[in-house]
C-alpha cells in the first residue's frame, strides 16, 4: 500500500471514531425563537430592444415609390378606364335587348322557333342558340376593343389578332353549350314551380357554379392554354412540400403557356369536389424570384385550406337569390306594362329572355361593391394566410407591385370598396410590412428588416 493511501485510510478511520471518542458538553434548551428576516429590494429589469427598429408605413412608402412617373399613370390609367367600361357594358347591353325587344325582333324569333318543332325544349334551344349569335355579333365591337385593341394599347397583351380570335370564339363556343344546357332547364323551372320559380332558379345557379368550379379546370382551361408538368427542381419541391404540410392532396405542379395571351402573373389552386390543381403561368415563372413564386402560391393555397370555395357559394348563393327575386318582379311589372308591345306573353314565353338577360344585368350593376367586397376580402384573408405559411413578406410586396401593370396601387378608400375585387396595392403590401413588424425578431426576418 502507498503512502498516500496509508494517510488517507488513517484519517478516515479518524473522522469515523471521532463522535465516539469526543465528549459533547451538555448545552442549554433555548424555546422557540423567530427566524431572522431581512428586507429584499425587489425591482423591475430594464427593457433591452434586441430588435432592430422597423416602421412599417415607412416601409410601405418606400416600395409604392418605386412604381412612379409614366409607370404609376398608365396603371391608373387602364385601372380606372374599366370603371367606366362597367357603366358602357351595361348600357350597351341594354341597348341591345332594347331594340330586340322594341323591334319585336325576339318575337318574330320565338315564332320562328314554334314553327320549327312542337317541343317547348326544342323552341327553347332554338330561340337561344339565335339569341346567343346575334348577341354576340352585336356586342364583337365592345369584345374587340376591351379584349384586343385596349390590351394592346397598355402593353398587356401578346396576341395576334387572329390568335385572339381563335381563343375568342372557343370561350364563344363554351359560352353557347352552357346556355343550351342552363336555360332549357330554367325556363323548365319557370313553367313547373310558377311563381317560385326564382327560388328554383337561384339552386340552378348555385349549382353550375359548382360544376363550373370542378370541370373549369379539368375541361375547359386547356382549350386555350396548355398545361404541362413543371419541370424538377428544388422549387416544385419547395411548392409541393408546402402544399403537402397544408393538407393539400396534389402530387404534381403544372406550368400553363399564359405567356401566349398575355404579359400578366399568375397562378391558382382551382378546382372542387375530387379536382384540385396547382397551376402557376410561365410568366410568374420568367419574372419573378422563387421566394416570390412560394409567396404567390401560398396565398393560393390559402384559398383551398380556408375552403373559400364554399364561403364564395354561400354567399353567392344569397346574391343569387336576390337577382332571381329581383328579375321576377321587375319582369312582372316591367311585362304588364309593355308586354303588348313586346308582344312578350307571360314569363315563361322564351321572348322575354332579352328581358331577363337586361335585368340581371341591372342587377349585377347594382351589387358590384357587394360581389367586390366578398372577392376582396377573401383574398385579404388569403394573403394573411400565404404570409403566415411561406414567412416571405417582401417577396408578397415585390410581386404586388408587380401587378400595378394593371392594377390600381394607391386608391382612395371608396374607390378600393366598390371598384377593386382584389386587395389594393397599397393595402397588401401594408398587410405584409405590418405582418414583418410582428414577427421582426424572428429567424431570417429581423435580416431583412432594412429592405426595402
Amino acid at each position: 500500500m502507498s503512502f498516500a493511501r496509508i494517510v488517507g485510510a488513517a484519517l478516515l478511520l479518524a473522522v469515523l471514531a471521532a463522535p465516539a471518542a469526543a465528549q459533547v458538553p451538555d448545552l442549554p434548551q433555548l424555546g422557540p425563537r423567530a427566524a431572522p428576516t431581512a428586507h429584499v429590494q425587489v425591482g423591475n429589469l430594464p427593457t433591452m430592444d434586441t430588435t432592430p427598429a422597423f416602421d412599417p408605413a415607412q416601409a410601405t412608402n418606400k416600395y409604392l415609390a418605386r412604381i412612379s412617373g409614366a409607370a404609376r399613370a398608365r396603371s391608373d390609367a387602364y385601372f380606372e378606364g374599366g370603371y367606366w367600361l362597367q357603366l358602357v357594358d351595361l348600357v350597351y347591353g341594354l341597348v341591345v335587348a332594347g331594340l330586340l325587344l322594341g323591334l319585336k325582333l325576339s318575337d318574330r324569333l320565338r315564332d320562328w322557333a314554334e314553327e320549327r318543332t312542337r317541343s317547348r325544349y326544342g323552341q327553347t334551344l332554338i330561340y337561344v342558340a339565335a339569341y346567343f349569335a346575334i348577341f354576340t355579333v352585336a356586342e364583337l365591337p365592345l369584345s374587340l376593343y376591351e379584349g384586343f385593341f385596349r390590351e394592346h394599347q397598355y402593353g398587356l397583351s401578346n396576341q395576334s389578332f387572329m390568335a385572339w380570335a381563335g381563343d375568342f370564339a372557343i370561350n364563344s363556343a363554351v359560352s353557347l353549350v352552357v346556355m343550351l344546357i342552363a336555360l332549357p332547364i330554367l325556363y323548365l323551372a319557370i313553367r313547373k314551380t310558377r311563381e317560385t320559380w326564382w327560388i328554383w332558379g337561384s339552386g340552378l345557379a348555385i349549382i353550375f357554379l359548382i360544376l363550373q368550379y370542378a370541370l373549369f379546370p379539368i375541361f375547359v382551361a386547356p382549350l386555350t392554354n396548355h398545361y404541362s408538368p413543371l419541370p424538377q427542381s428544388p422549387l416544385k419541391a419547395s411548392i409541393l412540400s408546402l402544399a403537402k404540410a397544408n393538407g393539400i392532396p396534389v402530387t404534381n405542379v403544372y406550368l400553363v403557356d399564359a405567356s401566349r395571351q398575355s404579359k400578366r402573373v399568375s397562378a391558382n389552386v382551382s378546382g372542387f369536389l375530387g379536382t384540385t390543381r396547382i397551376s402557376l403561368n410561365d410568366n410568374l415563372l420568367t419574372q419573378s424570384t422563387p421566394d416570390e413564386v412560394l409567396a404567390v402560391l401560398g396565398h393560393e393555397m390559402g384559398h383551398y385550406v380556408m375552403d373559400h370555395t364554399t364561403r364564395l357559394l354561400l354567399l353567392l348563393s344569397l346574391v343569387y337569390a336576390g337577382g332571381f327575386a329581383f328579375a321576377h318582379f321587375g319582369f312582372r311589372s316591367l311585362v304588364d306594362f309593355f308586354g303588348g308591345f313586346w308582344n312578350v306573353r307571360r314569363l315563361d314565353d322564351i321572348a322575354g329572355l332579352p328581358l331577363l338577360v337586361a335585368l340581371a344585368s341591372i342587377y349585377l350593376f347594382i351589387m358590384t361593391p357587394v360581389t367586390n367586397t366578398i372577392s376582396r376580402t377573401t383574398e385579404q384573408q388569403a394573403d394573411i394566410f400565404g404570409v403566415d405559411a411561406v414567412r416571405k413578406p417582401d417577396a408578397f410586396a415585390t410581386v404586388a407591385l408587380k401587378l400595378s401593370t394593371y392594377r390600381k396601387l394607391e386608391p382612395g378608400a371608396w374607390e378600393e370598396a366598390i371598384f377593386f375585387d382584389h386587395p389594393s396595392g397599397r393595402t397588401r403590401i401594408q398587410t405584409m410590412m405590418t405582418w414583418k413588424k410582428e414577427h421582426i425578431a424572428s429567424p431570417g426576418i429581423r435580416d431583412t428588416a432594412n429592405l426595402p
